[in-house]
């Protein structure tokens, strides 16, 4: 029998800012602890849960973590986590919003670069460069014309937040398990 994969799910954003679509990542955290149960309470530098969980048929220890940081230097905060939990690149995985995706779309990619986003970039270089995490990258959509600073500071609509409670997180949880599946190989 294998070991119970522990898996932590980091969510960029900025706390003084909910629901906008730049924290979309930690909204979609807060709803992930919600539907699992597992209670969210503040330390020093960050929010975070710890429960024990089963994902379809997949038991998980779960570690749920959003920063106090701003999202653009919300790295160290989260590398610290990572180092005394997980320590390794891919039983971690960031919810970050993704200007490149559709409204409503999920997007799992496994390494890579920061594809231009300040918050991962913040993670890279607090890990000294490490790349090898999951990026749960969700679709805000494309800014059109307007200033992506503005763009991403607007609210989220009723029907995107009711999209990424439901069914938006059910997909998130089925990649979450599939990734703890693979780490239990």
């Amino acid at each position: 029998m294998s070991a119970t994969p522990q898996i932590l799910v980091a969510a960029l954003g900025n706390l003084p800012m909910p629901l906008t679509r730049h924290s979309l990542g930690q909204y979609v955290l807060d709803a992930l602890a919600l539907r699992l149960g597992i209670r969210m309470l503040s330390d020093r530098k960050g929010i975070v849960g710890r429960g024990y969980v089963t994902l379809g048929d997949t038991p998980v220890s779960l570690i749920l973590y959003k920063s106090k940081s701003l999202m653009n230097v919300s790295g160290p905060s989260i590398a610290e986590i990572y180092r005394t939990s997980v320590k390794s690149p891919n039983a971690m995985l960031v919810l970050q919003d993704s200007m490149s995706h559709e409204v409503e779309q999920l997007s799992v990619k496994l390494g890579g670069s920061a594809n231009g986003h300040n918050g991962v970039k913040s993670i890279i270089s607090a890990l000294g460069g490490e790349q090898g995490f999951y990026r749960f990258r969700l679709g805000i959509g494309d800014r059109g014309g307007t200033d992506a600073a503005n763009f991403v500071m607007g609210r989220l609509t009723p029907h995107e937040r009711e999209f990424w409670t439901e069914e938006g997180l059910d997909r998130v949880l089925d990649e979450i398990e599939a990734i703890s599946r693979k780490s239990t190989r």
